[in-house]
């Protein structure tokens, strides 16, 4: 079972682990298809079955991640309270995914608050993880020469 493999999901209860398979939703899309667009609003997120797929976030998909370990999650901005995606998710590959709901996954964390905090620590890890791996990307590209951290800004060596 594919929660089994997924980070997020480490150390919470068989219980919570049960309930929250019972509403995970497998979605099978073709190479090409878009999972969601940057702008769609955010009320899902998505563990890779298998396949890969694309993150792309600005004009001409400047800033790119491709998920494509088994039980990695992607689309998590909903699980945060943002009202859209900030990236668009394209299969380059076959994919199978699982979908999971926002609001019925905060149901079931809500019936166990200790589980619901084991969860949200595990996203705020993904979300720190991902900020490293393209900060890492950004400065080995050598463009990066500052960060407003807040604003969401970045500098490039052009805008000094």
């Amino acid at each position: 079972m594919i929660i089994q493999k997924a980070e997020l999901f480490k150390d919470l209860g068989p219980e919570i682990v049960g309930e929250i398979s019972n509403i995970m939703v497998e979605e099978s899309y073709d190479k090409g298809s878009l999972v969601f667009k940057a702008g769609d609003p955010a009320n899902s997120f998505y563990l890779i079955v298998d396949g890969r797929v694309r993150l792309s976030m600005g004009a001409e998909g400047r800033i790119d991640y491709t998920a494509s370990l088994p039980g990695e999650a992607f689309g998590w901005t909903g699980m945060v309270d943002r009202p859209g995606y900030v990236a668009t998710a394209e299969c380059v590959t076959p994919c199978k995914l699982v979908k999971i709901e926002k609001a019925r996954l905060n149901q079931v964390l809500g019936k166990d608050p200790a589980s619901g905090v084991i969860f949200f620590k595990r996203l705020a890890g993904a979300v720190v993880q991902r900020l490293i791996d393209n900060y890492g990307a950004f400065l080995s590209e050598g463009s990066l020469t500052g960060v407003t951290y807040g604003s969401g800004q970045v500098m490039s060596t052009a805008e000094d």
